[in-house]
């Protein structure tokens, strides 16, 4: 646990960053209100909100995300000019309690035009990762369009079909999942972090993680043992890994039990390998391999 003096010493970084940001702003034309073309700006912060904040946008704004490719978000730390473009956004999409860093800023500026994910998108507390639930991420697509349409109203007619074809897709998506999990002879996947809670709530599955909601959490030999045991008596085929996280754990459960290590995306992010995707191929790469893990028909 962090100490009181270690998180005031990350707020007082952060305040100094805001100052300096304020000459940055209003000296680079490549940021916000200044931007040349006069688009408003949208700033997310990770990339299933940015997917939602560009597919509504089209050509008529800016977006911008926080976490680079093949970071992890919850490990987000803002540089100077990620502060400079939040600072000057027009709207800011991001999930509260997700990255404490970003909770930071957004508290210390303030902007009139937020979508806080956690309200549109009914986020638990216990974990952060609802997009994995298409119908959620879709609530959250339709704060996006309202919150884009109010700063700029010329073009609210454009965001508005676009979050039409959005939410269809959206829709498509979530059909394709409950009815290819329906008939599953395997309802339990182990995976190496709690990031499917909500995938498996909403299409019939039991869901357990080697580490915590934290990637980087290591599990107890006691936890490693009950997966094991569990793996055995379910008479799993596969235990799922991750793009964006270190694969020795899952790697090394599986050779133990003589399963399979597959890959399982929690679409954080994109890397190089998934740079030619996006969200809604990713889900769909995530039903397949799901469907012959599970043995489903």
């Amino acid at each position: 646990m962090r100490t009181t003096g270690t998180r005031l010493g990350r707020l007082a970084v952060l305040a100094g960053a805001l100052l300096l940001a304020g000459p940055l702003v209003a000296g680079c034309g490549a940021t916000g209100r200044a931007t040349a073309d006069g688009r408003p700006t949208v700033v997310a912060a990770f990339y299933p909100l940015q997917f939602v904040a560009q597919r509504i946008a089209g050509d008529h704004a800016r977006v911008t995300d926080l976490t680079h490719p093949g970071q992890e978000p919850h490990d987000l730390e803002l540089t100077v000019r990620q502060t400079a473009e939040l600072s000057d956004a027009d709207v800011v999409v991001y999930e509260r309690g997700f990255q404490a860093a970003l909770d930071q800023a957004v508290d210390m500026r303030g902007h009139a035009h937020v979508v806080d994910a956690t309200v549109s998108g009914r986020v638990r507390a216990d974990d952060p990762h609802f997009w994995l639930d298409p119908t959620r991420l879709s609530a959250v697509a339709g704060a996006v369009e309202k919150e884009l349409a109010a700063t700029d109203p010329r073009h609210a007619r454009a965001y508005a079909r676009n979050l039409g074809v959005l939410q269809r897709q959206l829709a498509r998506l979530d059909a394709s999942f409950r009815s290819g999990l329906a008939h599953c002879r395997i309802t339990t996947i182990v995976v190496s972090h709690d990031a499917f809670g909500y995938l498996g709530r909403r299409y019939g599955l039991r869901v357990l993680g080697v580490n915590g909601f934290s990637p980087d959490a290591e599990p107890s030999p006691a936890h490693l043992r009950q997966l094991q045991d569990l793996v055995r008596r379910a008479h799993l085929r596969a235990v799922f890994s991750e793009p964006l996280a270190s694969r020795s754990l899952t790697g090394s459960l599986a050779s133990d039990l003589h399963v399979r290590a597959e890959v399982l995306d929690p679409v954080e992010g994109l890397s190089d390998a998934t740079a030619g995707q996006d969200y809604l191929s990713l889900m769909r790469r995530n039903l397949r391999t799901l469907q012959e893990a599970n043995q489903c028909s």
